[in-house]
C-alpha cells in the first residue's frame, strides 16, 4: 500500500496523522461549469429565474457545503476555514456558468477537498434550481485549479491540463 497514505500497513482506512505538521497558510482554488439551454442561460443572467436569485443562493450553498466536507468525505480532516469565496462566469456563448470557488486556512492540512466541495454544491445547485427549465443541464470540468502551502508545495493546472 505504499504511496497510499490513508491506509495503514494492514490496508485498513485510517485519518492520516498530521499532527507533527507545520501550520502553513493553504490555499486551494478549484473550478467547474454548467452547461444549460439558452433560454435556462438568458432566465439564470436576467435574474428571472422562478426560483429567484440563482447565483446568490448558489454562492451561499457552495460556501455552506464546504464548511462541512469532514462531514461528507470520509476520513478528510475537519478545517477551521478562514476565507471563502465562489465566483460565476456568464459564458452567454456556451449557453453555459463558470464556477470558482477559493478557499484558505492557517493549518496543518489542505483545503483542496472544501474547494472542491464547494464549487461542486453550487453548480449542483444551480442545477435544482433551473431544472424546471432544463432537465438536460450538464455540470462539467470539476477540478482543481491550483493550490498552495504545506509539505507537497504549489500546484496549478496547466493549460494542457484543462479541458
Amino acid at each position: 500500500m505504499s504511496g497510499l497514505n490513508h491506509f495503514d500497513h494492514e490496508g485498513n482506512a485510517v485519518m492520516v496523522d498530521v499532527s507533527g505538521k507545520e501550520i502553513t497558510l493553504r490555499i486551494a482554488t478549484a473550478g467547474g461549469k454548467i452547461r444549460m439551454s439558452p433560454s435556462a442561460f438568458t432566465a439564470v443572467s436576467d435574474g428571472r429565474a422562478a426560483k429567484g436569485d440563482v447565483l446568490g443562493v448558489a454562492r451561499v450553498a457552495g460556501i455552506m457545503a464546504l464548511k462541512r466536507t469532514a462531514e461528507l468525505i470520509p476520513l478528510c480532516h475537519p478545517v477551521m476555514t478562514e476565507k471563502a469565496v465562489i465566483d460565476f462566469e456568464l459564458l452567454p456563448d456556451e449557453s453555459a456558468i463558470k464556477a470558482t470557488c477559493i478557499v484558505q486556512t492557517a493549518g496543518k492540512t489542505g483545503v483542496e477537498m472544501e474547494a472542491l466541495a464547494g464549487v461542486s454544491v453550487a453548480l449542483l445547485t444551480i442545477y435544482d434550481m433551473c431544472k424546471a427549465m432544463d432537465r438536460s443541464m450538464v455540470i462539467e470540468d470539476i477540478c482543481l485549479l491550483e493550490k498552495s502551502g504545506g509539505k507537497s508545495g504549489d500546484y496549478r493546472r496547466s493549460e494542457d491540463e484543462r479541458a
